[in-house]
């Protein structure tokens, strides 16, 4: 399974478009969101064309193809408009005989992980920052450590976000390449 994923969309109808334009060119299997949908949050500023009601309807035009995890951001309101649920704090994702712990990063995050064991994936958002890592576990092994950093309102000169996952790699892209 190709997964693209992709966290932090904070409302932005523009960069929204952007990302569901770059799912198409990656012809990806599945979309995972990891959070902050809707709301841009009261310590960002206001992303490129705010406009939550047409992200909702991008989003849930394409429902069948999305996964999603819920962030900081997002609340029981924004579950009441979009078809696809958002609520769970985690999902367990197993491909090519890897468990992904998908979540939005204010909780589980590299400086509380989660019960993870050797060859693990930790996907996480939230920080705005891509990462792609390795992280040593106590008593010994790894656990790949992957964040795609933000849709719309990146951090740290980073770019408008994204990762896919194929064939046992993850490669870093951007929304507006």
């Amino acid at each position: 399974m190709k997964l693209m994923i992709a966290s932090d969309i904070h409302g932005s109808a523009y960069y929204c478009r952007k990302l569901l334009e770059a799912y198409k060119r990656e012809e990806a299997d599945r979309l995972l969101l990891l959070g902050d949908i809707l709301y841009h949050g009261p310590r960002n500023d206001l992303p490129r064309e705010y406009a939550p009601k047409e992200v909702i309807q991008l989003l849930n035009s394409m429902k069948n193809e999305i996964l999603c995890v819920r962030g900081n951001c997002d609340t029981e309101v924004d579950q009441m408009v979009l078809e696809f649920p958002i609520l769970a704090e985690y999902a367990l994702i197993e491909v090519d005989g890897k468990t992904m712990f998908a979540t939005h990063g204010h909780k589980w995050n590299p400086q509380n992980l989660p019960m993870l064991k050797d060859g693990d994936v930790l996907l996480n958002g939230h920080t705005h920052v891509p990462a792609c890592e390795e992280i040593k576990l106590e008593g010994g092994g790894t656990v790949l450590y992957v964040n795609p950093g933000s849709v719309s309102i990146p951090k740290e000169n980073s770019g408008h976000g994204y990762m896919v996952y194929d064939k046992g790699k993850f490669v870093i892209g951007d929304v507006v390449k």
